[in-house]
């Protein structure tokens, strides 16, 4: 949002009946009129007190520091936090609810605090411009003021709306993020994924048509590898957008290709917050991460969507599918179950640790498994979430709900559920697909495991229903809840029923990188993955082993 700064001034000036500072000694400064002004100053939102319309004595505060309390119908308290002394968090969690009686009061109480750096008491005529000064502030506060505040970019656009990549993700979080992305060795991983780049590379050269002439704009371009696809395939002019500091290097790379430079501008900040010059006829991203919706990159590819594209413009990727099925691995149980044993030490340096077993044995299958496996580890045919990239609403990627339904077509013990991804290139020419499927080429994204700390026994033709249900949070990842049921099977199913259930809660944000390839299992071809699988079984805390009448685990 680009804003006029005179207009704004213009917009959000008040009159006020007084204005007087509170001092040390309880007491307030001489009072007299005065206006209140909102503006920018040197990239920072400000409310400006002047006595006079065109006094040169200004006092300037700080809108992110500070906070607007009421003391009555036409009179308010603006209270400034020291910086130094004390963070904007502990200053918003105090309760002035009942030391607000009063300006005596207040000043009492925040002299106490020892963490205040001004304070200002305001009178309006009315009640109603009390309260249309209120609006104003918090509209300030809400939408002006945060880590893109004023800030000039490097197209030269100001832009003063706090982005929804800030309010919804911690700040942690993102210089983590962007500090791994601002590096050349992670972007050589990328690159070096040669399924990855290759089928990018692909799909925009076959689709010449779609780019020749086109304005481009690629979002998170990274190492810039995209953009100049993009404008191999003929674009009139690329858009590379980085929040990253990989946009200097972006801007290195693309400069040594001069034939392709002139139509290639990096654009550094993020696409939230960025103004372009012009629309976009195309996106180009690769905003997938593990499991397609990890990092949380596709809601800003879904925004840059909403600011940059044309009515019925094109998106490269179009379409993404997560890809799950139930699967039986004892190999892999046994290995996370194992991590656990560390803790059932009784004298470990003379220290009893068993009491921490349980919590340990849950937090390792609390991790999503990350690997690439043979995909004779199904026992079901796999099923399918679909995300239209071109159609689909920001707020519909916060949390994804999936319905889960299998007929096992094996017998053997359940260990959990495999997923998997993959995404449409829709052009007009050619309809290219880049997948993670087990079995295909590996890419740096492998496949992922949910296991359950407690598996179940199913048969052939059983169904196996479930639920799948991840909630997005603000480390730039999700929380999720998988539920998987075997019901009754054979004579009196049709009277429905479940027989066993099996629950787990992961964090996507914290996988276990087991990044093994698919292990060369020497079965014949007509031997089922059932018949092979062979481990003892794992009992962890809390859970009964199998009875002798119970179907036991089949043999590899």
């Amino acid at each position: 949002m680009e804003v006029s700064l005179g207009q704004k001034q213009k917009q959000h000036e008040f009159a006020l009946v007084s204005m007087s500072q509170l001092t040390s000694s309880s007491s307030s400064s001489p009072c007299s009129p005065a206006i209140a002004r909102f503006g920018i100053d040197s990239g920072t939102a400000q409310l400006q007190f002047l006595h006079e319309p065109e006094s040169t004595e200004v006092i300037n505060v700080d809108i992110g520091t500070t906070q607007l309390f009421k003391l009555g119908p036409v009179e308010s308290v603006c209270i400034t936090v020291d910086s130094e002394t004390s963070s904007k968090k502990e200053f918003c969690d105090w309760n002035f609810s009942e030391v607000l009686s009063d300006v005596c009061l207040t000043t009492s109480f925040l002299l106490s605090q020892k963490s205040y750096s001004r304070g200002i008491t305001i009178r309006f005529r009315t009640e109603d411009e009390s309260k249309a000064f209120h609006c104003a502030f918090e509209q300030w506060k809400n939408e002006v003021i945060g880590g893109s505040a004023g800030e000039c970019l490097e197209n030269g656009s100001l832009l003063t709306s706090r982005s929804k990549f800030d309010n919804k993700i911690e700040a942690a979080s993102a210089k983590m993020y962007f500090h791994y992305y601002g590096q050349l060795l992670h972007q050589q991983n990328m690159l070096q994924d040669y399924v990855r780049t290759g089928t990018y590379c692909a799909a925009v050269i076959e689709n010449r048509a779609d780019f020749i002439g086109r304005v481009v704009v690629d979002v998170g371009a990274g190492s810039g590898i995209l953009s100049l696809f993009a404008a191999q395939a003929g674009a009139k002019h690329v858009y590379a957008v980085e929040a990253s500091e990989m946009a200097e290097y972006a801007r290195r790379l693309i400069a040594g290709n001069p034939s392709l430079a002139q139509r290639i501008t990096v654009v550094k900040g993020k696409v939230e917050e960025v103004e372009l010059p012009e629309k976009a006829d195309i996106l180009i991203s690769e905003p997938m991460g593990t499991l397609l919706v990890n990092e949380r990159m596709l809601e800003s590819y879904v925004i840059a969507r909403d600011r940059f594209l044309v009515p019925k413009g094109k998106m490269f990727p179009t379409m993404g599918r997560i890809h799950m099925a139930p699967f039986s691995d004892e190999y892999l149980y046994v290995e996370v179950a194992n991590k656990a044993l560390f803790w059932q030490q009784h004298n470990y340096y003379g220290v009893d640790l068993t009491p921490l077993y349980g919590p340990a044995f849950q937090g390792y299958f609390s991790q999503p498994v990350v690997d690439a496996f043979d995909p004779r580890l199904l026992v079901a045919p796999a099923t399918f979430h679909t995300i239209d990239f071109t159609s689909i609403k920001e707020e519909d990627l916060y949390e994804i709900d999936i319905p889960l339904s299998f007929i096992a077509s094996v017998g053997t013990r359940v260990h959990g559920l495999a997923c998997w991804f993959d995404v449409l290139f829709n052009g007009s020419t050619v309809q290219r697909w880049l997948t993670t499927a087990p079995g295909a080429p590996t890419t740096h994204w492998y496949q992922l495991r949910c296991v359950l700390s407690q598996p179940m026994y199913v048969m052939a033709g059983q169904e196996i229903t479930g639920r799948l249900h991840m909630v997005a949070h603000n480390a730039q990842s999700y929380t999720m809840y998988l539920t998987m049921s075997a019901k009754m099977w054979g004579a009196g199913a049709e009277q429905g029923g479940i027989l066993q259930t099996s629950s787990c809660k992961l964090d996507l944000k914290e996988p276990y990188y087991r990044m093994s390839q698919p292990q060369a299992y020497a079965w014949s071809q007509d031997q089922q993955p059932h018949q092979l699988v062979h481990a003892q079984d794992v009992v962890g805390p809390g859970l009964t082993p199998p009875s002798q009448n119970s179907a036991a685990p089949l043999n590899r």
